[in-house]
């Protein structure tokens, strides 16, 4: 008989599974919570299901996990209703979950908004007036919040989300194996785009190139930006509604690949490549990018204070004659594409070893743009070596 676990792609081990959840139950136990709640419809953002249970939630199609302290959990996905299997996950591919329920619930169809809290009701009610820790807040959606308030009334509800990321963030030997794997596939993506950038293909062929070659090296998840332009004019990152260019020779193409790889951890490396030799204004902007980069990594230390890595970074660009960041140009990933700690002036927790940091810092005025970002782990006296192995240069095609 055919083995149904060959179908599986890269799975993470049962020892780190149980690693994670003796962790939070530790944890549980110490701030008197009865239960965890966690509700996540998509991967990239979506790491709380994925470091719980092995499974990411895809196109809004939203997944909810139930953690007790004493207990296996239980899966609410989108599926056939009571008393019907819900079909996915399959009951073969689960571990450390005790119940699978389902019911067919999708946000575009407003009277069905309550179908998986309803469940959720039913689990929880099984321990009278419990305490409710619940993960990533900001995902939860208000219709399943104001359902599980009016049924369970008594039951005390608190936010659960810093205590757990205090705990995720720090990655274990075979996490950090994984997120390795995904820097190596994503230098192979780097390289095999060079061979693909001629004139007279449009922008989005390049963005397919890079998704064809991550796939097939084990992506399971993708965010590919990129964009063209010519020379005297800024070239930053283009989502794929604005990749419709026809690329010319001389051009700029800048590229960020926003990729998982197997397992399900994400990474993330951006460079530049140009059709012939590059102005001496984007390798002026290029060489300061590179300089704000190595200006981060020298402050990323174990009890470093993202805002004051922030400022020291904004500082040296607005020297430099470049724009301040306004946004985000360096932060945690993990099971997220994007995953604390941010660097930047409002994150208050310190940069610990462990961590999984990418740094993507742009140097930009209104004729040029050039940036560069690779992932570092924080180790005890700094960061490791880079774990992309793609040189920092800009490509000459």
């Amino acid at each position: 008989m055919e083995d149904l676990k060959e179908r599986l792609t890269t799975c993470i081990s049962d020892a780190e599974l149980e690693r994670r959840w003796k962790a939070v139950r530790e944890m549980m136990r110490g701030k008197k919570i009865d239960f965890l709640l966690m509700r996540q419809d998509e991967e990239f953002l979506g790491g709380y299901v994925k470091w719980f249970t092995d499974f990411s939630a895809r196109h809004s199609y939203p997944f909810t996990v139930i953690f007790p302290v004493d207990d296996e959990m239980t899966f609410i996905t989108v599926g056939a209703f009571p008393p019907a299997d819900p079909g996915f996950p399959p009951q073969w591919a689960v571990r450390g979950v005790k119940k699978r329920l389902g019911a067919p619930y999708f946000p575009s169809v407003h009277y069905t908004s309550t179908y998986d809290a309803e469940l959720a009701v039913g689990v929880l009610k099984e321990k009278k007036r419990a305490t409710v820790g619940l993960v990533g807040r900001s995902y939860i959606p208000i219709t399943f919040y104001e359902y599980l308030r009016k049924h369970l009334p008594g039951w005390k509800f608190v936010d659960a989300t810093d205590w757990v990321d205090q705990i995720k963030v720090i990655k274990s030997p075979e996490e950090i194996e994984l997120i390795k794997r995904t820097a190596a596939l994503q230098d192979l993506a780097i390289e095999y785009v060079k061979k693909q950038i001629r004139p007279g293909r449009r922008t989005f062929e390049i963005h397919a190139e890079a998704q064809y070659s991550c796939v097939m090296n084990g992506s399971e998840r993708q965010l590919i930006l990129v964009n063209s332009g010519p020379p005297g004019m800024p070239v930053p990152f283009a989502f794929r509604h604005f990749q419709n260019r026809i690329i010319k020779e001389g051009d700029q193409i800048s590229l960020l690949i926003e990729v998982n790889g197997p397992g399900g951890f994400y990474t993330e490396i951006s460079r530049i490549f140009t059709l012939g030799q590059p102005s001496q204004e984007l390798q002026d902007a290029f060489s300061v990018a590179l300089e704000a980069q190595q200006l981060t990594l020298n402050m990323l230390k174990p009890g470093a204070d993202p805002k004051e890595i922030w400022e020291a970074n904004n500082e040296f660009l607005q020297k430099k004659g470049y724009a301040p960041e306004r946004r985000l140009y360096a932060h945690g990933q993990g099971y997220d594409l994007v995953e604390r700690p941010l660097i930047r002036f409002d994150e208050p927790m310190k940069i610990q070893a462990g961590m999984n940091i990418t740094v993507h810092p742009a140097a930009a005025t209104a004729t040029v743009w050039a940036g560069i970002c690779d992932n570092y782990l924080v180790m005890e006296d700094g960061v490791s070596e880079c774990l992309h192995k793609t040189p920092k240069e800009i490509i000459v095609i």
